[in-house]
């Protein structure tokens, strides 16, 4: 198969991965390990984190939902400490790869599930890094965010708004996400998905995929 457009999870495949930043706080807190991850698996099209993803609550809403659902698992944790973790670290060589793709004539896209809080796509919590990542972002040919599309992953119809907006088959399209209930729409759509749990990983498996060096 001949790929001819590269779609990006942000969070956690550009940017290092929110749930580091989740483990340190549930560490701080003396919570159980991944009791954030257990609060938004449980529900999960219906809970205060689906909802915030796609517009439907602000972040005081957020703030008293989450801590509701965290409290009918037992434990005490304010949405809003789980908003101040949203943005990851920028991993720059994934930044270099997505220049080469474009310089050998690659499209690249960007689906991101996001929340209206912090500054930009990314919830930067500065100026500076609001801006950063908002030079990122301009290389990419589409974005899609969540927050503004009204929908979210895994739902199909974002993949697929991607393609009509592209213009390209899923067929053509490798997709790379850090959560595996993300990566299985667009692999059922026709796409080739790379699920990412390291920077380093991502890049090697879509070198491979690629057939091309992207360093």
């Amino acid at each position: 198969m001949t790929f001819t457009h590269v779609i990006f999870d942000f969070g956690g495949v550009i940017t290092s991965s929110p749930f580091e930043a989740f483990n340190r706080l549930e560490a701080e807190r003396g919570l159980p390990l991944d009791f954030v991850r257990r609060v938004n698996a449980t529900n999960p099209d219906d809970n205060a984190w689906a909802k915030f993803e796609r517009a439907e609550i602000d972040v005081a809403g957020f703030d008293a939902q989450f801590a509701a659902e965290a409290e009918a698992l037992g434990h005490a944790l304010d949405g809003a400490s789980v908003v101040a973790c949203l943005a990851g670290d920028v991993r720059p060589y994934m930044v270099t790869a997505l220049d080469r793709l474009k310089e050998a004539g690659f499209g690249i896209g960007c689906i991101t599930n996001n929340v209206k809080a912090g500054k930009g796509a990314a919830m930067a919590r500065s100026e500076d890094k609001a801006l950063h990542i908002e030079s990122i972002m301009a290389r990419f040919d589409h974005v899609i965010e969540s927050s503004k599309a009204g929908v979210r992953k895994p739902d199909p119809r974002i993949y697929q708004m991607m393609c009509e907006t592209l213009g390209v088959e899923a067929q053509v399209c490798i997709y790379l996400d850090d959560l595996g209930i993300n990566c299985k729409p667009a692999a059922q759509l026709g796409m080739h998905a790379i699920k990412v749990t390291s920077g380093e990983q991502a890049l090697t498996d879509l070198e491979a995929a690629l057939g091309k060096s992207l360093r």
